[in-house]
């Protein structure tokens, strides 16, 4: 009788889609699957809580995440690595000069 090997987990990828806490990460899967009457093809999402250990991973990254065991009472999941990274626009430079501009006009 052989023993599973480790690398056999299930693996997903999918975007951070919110920072819940210190190491705690919400990960939204898409995934597509046909309608079972029409087989018109329907976005579908599934969101997992996952492990962040290095807290490296931002809303909008896409990351790599593989099963584990029970971390918390709704962690199952950890991030393996950051495949993307999300462009953000720094929000509150930009409307601080459309203000200062504004004024001067």
């Amino acid at each position: 009788m052989s023993t599973p090997e480790r690398n056999s987990r299930k693996t997903l990828i999918g975007f951070v889609s919110s920072r819940s806490g210190d190491k705690s990460v919400k990960v939204t899967v898409p995934f597509k699957v046909p309608h079972p009457r029409y087989q018109k093809v329907i976005n579908r999402k599934t969101v997992v809580h996952a492990h962040d250990e290095q807290n490296a991973a931002k809303v909008g990254d896409k990351v790599e995440i593989v099963e584990t065991r029970p971390l918390s009472r709704l962690k199952r999941w950890r991030i393996v690595n950051i495949l993307e990274v999300a462009v953000t626009a720094d929000v509150a430079a930009v409307s601080e000069q459309d203000v200062v501009a504004s004024i001067k006009a």
